[in-house]
């Protein structure tokens, strides 16, 4: 595929009121990256923006000259959503990323290509290349997997597939349907009081020892460091990785961006530890914890 990666804006994991979710995306249109994926991935009772909104959104995105993917609710619960997941699968506007295997199989059915991304289980050659074969034309390798994997991965990959790497953000761990940002008020998830609009970034969750664990976003619970893969830029050409994606955080996202544009035009770019709630780690691209940092 092409020798210098292209840059792309993973969906907002959090919940921000519409506002801020206007103005973020106000200045992404003037950010130096390529695709940006739109969406609610995580919890459906996220209503800032109505799937109109984000519509409209995409509209605007792409006359800015961004390729723009409509993303997919990661764990679906009810009817409604299925109504929504339909809607997003059946536009004829915009490529859509599937995030469960419900997803996946809708947009089989439509006959349309698609992507997956980093929460639909592919580990090996033999799924890329059944999925290859129904449509998809790009996969985010799940984030737990090391660059050993993506090496053996890239070595089988089939002609026309794209690989996406997740490169930067509080990485996404898991899914409940269980509510833990209401629970951690002492509130039922039908009766959260949006909660999760205090935390922009995830609510911190500490050890017995107050050593930061883990961060509660809603049903999902992501990493409270920072997945940081800057320093592996080269490392990812190499492997003839795509895309690299940055997933938003409240703050610092467009200095974010642009330190990553500089690696890729071989300049150095600053130091990211700055930029970030906690601190940084790369452990799974290493083969290792995923809170460690073993390099950079």
């Amino acid at each position: 595929m092409s020798s210098n990666p292209r840059l792309s804006l993973g969906p907002n994991l959090f919940y921000w009121s519409r506002d801020d979710i206007f103005n973020f995306y106000a200045e992404v249109a003037e950010m130096p990256v390529d695709i940006v994926y739109l969406g609610e991935t995580v919890c459906s009772k996220r209503r800032s923006l109505r799937t109109e909104d984000w519509f409209d959104l995409a509209d605007q995105l792409n006359s800015a000259g961004k390729e723009v993917v409509l993303s997919t609710l990661s764990l679906l619960e009810a009817e409604s959503e299925m109504l929504t997941l339909r809607r997003l699968c059946e536009n004829d506007r915009f490529m859509v990323e599937a995030n469960d295997m419900g997803a996946v199989q809708l947009l089989i059915k439509q006959g349309v290509p698609f992507v997956t991304g980093p929460t639909v289980n592919i580990y090996n050659p033999a799924t890329l290349q059944v999925l290859a074969n129904k449509g998809l034309k790009r996969w985010v390798m799940p984030i737990e997997l090391s660059k050993e994997t993506l090496a053996e991965m890239q070595a089988e990959r089939p002609e026309g597939v794209e690989t996406e790497i997740f490169a930067f953000g509080r990485m996404p761990l898991t899914l409940s349907a269980r509510c833990f940002t209401a629970r951690s008020h002492n509130l039922p998830k039908d009766d959260c009081q949006y909660k999760c609009l205090d935390y922009p970034d995830g609510r911190l969750l500490s050890t017995q020892e107050k050593k930061p664990f883990l961060a509660l976003n809603g049903i999902q619970t992501v990493s409270s460091l920072t997945c940081n893969l800057l320093p592996e830029t080269a490392e990812m050409k190499r492997l003839d990785v795509d895309v690299l994606r940055i997933s938003p955080q409240s703050q610092h996202t467009g200095r974010i961006v642009e330190a990553f544009y500089q690696a890729l035009q071989d300049e150095t770019p600053p130091p990211l530890d700055r930029y970030v709630p906690l601190g940084t780690c790369d452990g799974y691209w290493h083969g290792g914890a995923g809170m460690e940092r073993l390099k950079g």
